[in-house]
């Protein structure tokens, strides 16, 4: 099973997560991730998102509250949904540099299951609940001037855009 995880940084925390790299990287050597990499906004570190491929939702919730940066109070958040992995590849099927990540937090009936379109798209699916059943929104990893045109916005309770860089080890 696909989840997607968006940790979000603490205010301040750029000097835990400075000393805390390595086992960051080495923690996530262990599995296996459809897409990866941190957050920005205005250029200022905001958080990281990792898609990754677990047995079930406690995995999930394991894989993201015992990732090393959270587990010494770097991050403030982090959200956890299942994932549909609607391109059907990685991230590194789409090489290339910069984007964005857009978050489509909704609910009721699903809207963007497929894209609209597919140009500079990275990921794309929807977010579930645990059991895979309900939508509670969309998320993409997308390369664009307009990232949040993939998205019906106006279907959306709201709409988050962060930049976004491939992450990984350098």
């Amino acid at each position: 099973m696909l989840f997607f995880c968006c940790h979000r940084d603490r205010p301040g925390s750029m000097p835990l997560r400075e000393k805390l790299v390595e086992a960051h990287w080495s923690y996530m050597d262990g599995f296996e991730l459809i897409a990866r990499g941190p957050t920005f906004t205005d250029g200022e570190l905001t958080g990281s998102v990792h898609v990754v491929e677990v047995p079930d939702a406690a995995a999930a919730r394991a894989f993201a509250f015992e990732e090393p940066v959270y587990q010494a109070g770097g991050f403030r958040d982090v959200l956890v949904r299942r994932w549909r992995n609607v391109l059907g590849r990685t991230m590194w099927d789409s090489p290339g540099g910069a984007g964005h990540l857009v978050i489509g937090f909704g609910s009721g009936e699903a809207v963007d299951l497929e894209p609209a379109r597919s140009e500079g798209l990275v990921a794309y699916g929807p977010l579930l609940s645990d059991d895979g059943v309900e939508w509670l929104g969309t998320a993409a990893l997308v390369r664009s001037a307009d990232p949040a045109s993939v998205l019906s916005v106006d279907r959306y309770d709201a709409v988050e855009v962060h930049e976004w860089e491939p992450g990984g080890r350098r």
